[in-house]
């Protein structure tokens, strides 16, 4: 009996594929209607991808085949769903991001900011939690945590070190930061499943440095989260939303951009993320103010060690290049560009030189992101001029580009482009709606809270990135995370209720979004508001 167990077990993935689809025909066969075959795609590719049973991407097929099979969909709006304009955003924001990543500009940044920022306990959470936050604006929170946690591992360890010295330990060598090394590795989802890095034994650590550890770790994977959620390319949920707002609500005036995303976001990012600050503050540091903020001269010694870790880790760096600057340079153009496209509260450059009929911007988000992109593979990584090809030193090279495609290739994570797609197809293919609010009330909220994951190891990246890092139990990750969780389901009523209605103006119903309504019943009019 027990081999026949382990055998079903074994073979899960193939029973789950072939028996669903058959468990859920009944659906389309007593309810043969559109609303009925998109629920059964719906449900199936819904439980597919909570098994895993087939990976993600390929999931993420079904519409193409199932819409048009079913008559849900002709079978070329199906396919057009798959590359729609925030596809392409997300394109350009990525290799922006990867431009980042592969010259090492993010560290330098990261660094840099530490330095300035301060090494007492309290500013050091803060420090790593406003770093991390920054960074996961613009590259992906997964990066950001797989590079801020190894930077935060090498402070905690030289602070310990430090301890020890003190203490009659042995002479400290000059710790190093490596990347991750064979005993310590970031772990790699694979079908959602967590596989801890094991590390070396080390010296006894007291209770009071084990939880300033478990604070560093977990500050820098919830600020990765909380970060992501600033800028429209922060995280992948807020494409989503955007693509499908454009799917959806085609007639909208481009209401979701890079500049109205930023500044209904941004102000919640920051509220959010003191909020966080504070908590994990009380709850890893407790209530000494006068020892959390360094006042005095307690821990000089430990805070002297923490600030030479990170002043050897920026000298290690060394001057910024030309590719850096050049990288550098191409960044702030392309948040310029951004902010300045089509702000709304004033004419930007899109209104200005790229109108259409109606006077609205053409390009788009982006066609900014693409934009900065060619230029990645244009501009050299080194001052323009000829130098020697080590392999035949006899002949003359160009510098290479700023990046090339084997590069963005190797780190770009297309099966993340084909949820993307499925996302769209399918939010196509169930369009209804009927209640009259202002579709934004529910979709924001919902955006939001789909980041702000905090409780377990195998809710987001992040959060899986540093319990591999050891040192933290799924006990402390949900207690510290179950309140944060409160925290920013009030911020982001706070949030939606406040500053995003003036931003949106989500005070009526907008016309754009009537084409789509079925039936509405309008509310009672606003006796407060005069009549046209």
């Amino acid at each position: 009996m027990t081999t026949c167990w382990q055998g079903l077990w074994a073979y899960r993935s193939y029973l789950i594929v072939l028996l669903l689809p058959i468990i859920l025909l009944p659906l389309p066969i007593l309810i043969p209607t559109k609303e009925a075959y998109c629920a059964y795609a719906i449900i199936l590719m819904a439980l597919f991808w909570c098994t895993e049973a087939l990976p993600l991407a390929v999931t993420a097929f079904f519409p193409l085949f199932l819409f048009p099979l079913m008559g849900i969909m002709e079978a070329s709006e199906v396919s057009t769903e798959y590359l729609k304009d925030t596809n392409i955003l997300f394109i350009g924001g990525l290799i922006v991001a990867i431009a980042v990543e592969h010259w090492n500009l993010h560290k330098r940044i990261a660094l840099r900011a530490l330095l300035i920022i301060g090494v007492r306990p309290a500013l050091l959470i803060l420090g790593f939690m406003m770093v991390t936050a920054f960074l996961s604006m613009w590259i992906s929170n997964t990066a950001t945590t797989a590079m801020m946690v190894p930077i935060a591992h090498a402070v905690l360890e030289e602070l310990q070190n430090t301890r020890m010295d003190s203490q009659g330990g042995s002479d400290n060598p000059t710790f190093e930061l490596q990347d991750p090394s064979p005993q310590k590795e970031v772990t790699k989802l694979e079908n959602g499943q967590i596989t801890p890095a094991h590390s070396e034994p080390r010296a006894m650590k007291s209770k009071e440095e084990v939880r300033f550890s478990k604070g560093m770790s977990l500050c820098v994977a919830y600020s990765a989260s909380i970060g992501g959620i600033a800028t429209l390319t922060g995280t992948t949920p807020n494409l989503v939303m955007q693509g499908q707002m454009q799917s959806i609500f085609p007639e909208n005036p481009n209401i979701i951009n890079f500049a109205s995303w930023f500044g209904f976001a941004f102000p919640t990012m920051v509220i959010l993320l003191l909020l966080a600050w504070l908590w994990l503050q009380f709850l890893f540091l407790g209530f000494n103010f006068k020892k959390n903020f360094g006042i005095g001269d307690q821990g000089k010694e430990k805070k002297q060690a923490a600030l030479q870790v990170i002043k050897i880790q920026h000298k290690l760096l060394g001057p910024m290049n030309f590719a850096e600057k050049a990288v550098t340079v191409l960044f702030v153009i392309l948040v310029v560009l951004w902010f300045t496209r089509e702000p709304g509260f004033f004419p930007g450059w899109g209104n200005l030189a790229f109108a259409n009929s109606k006077g609205e911007s053409m390009p788009s988000d982006g066609t900014v992101a693409m934009f900065i992109s060619v230029i990645l593979f244009i501009v050299p990584s080194k001052i323009p001029g000829l130098t020697q090809d080590p392999e035949n030193p006899g002949k003359l090279q160009a510098p290479p580009a700023l990046l090339t495609w084997k590069t963005v290739n190797e780190k770009m994570p297309w099966n993340i482009m084909l949820l993307l797609g499925a996302g769209f197809a399918l939010a196509k293919g169930s369009e209804a709606q009927a209640i009259c609010l202002h579709p934004l009330y529910i979709m924001l909220p919902c955006t939001l809270a789909s980041s702000l994951a905090f409780m377990l190891p195998v809710a987001t990246p992040p959060n899986a990135i540093v319990f591999s890092f050891g040192g933290l139990k799924v006990t402390d990750m949900a207690r510290a995370g179950f309140l944060l969780n409160i925290i920013g389901v009030l911020v982001i009523m706070l949030a939606i209720n406040t500053w995003s209605f003036h931003i949106f103006n989500m005070h009526t119903f907008p016309s754009w979004a009537q084409s789509n309504a079925t039936q509405c019943f309008p509310s009672q009019p606003d006796h407060t508001t005069a009549s046209p």
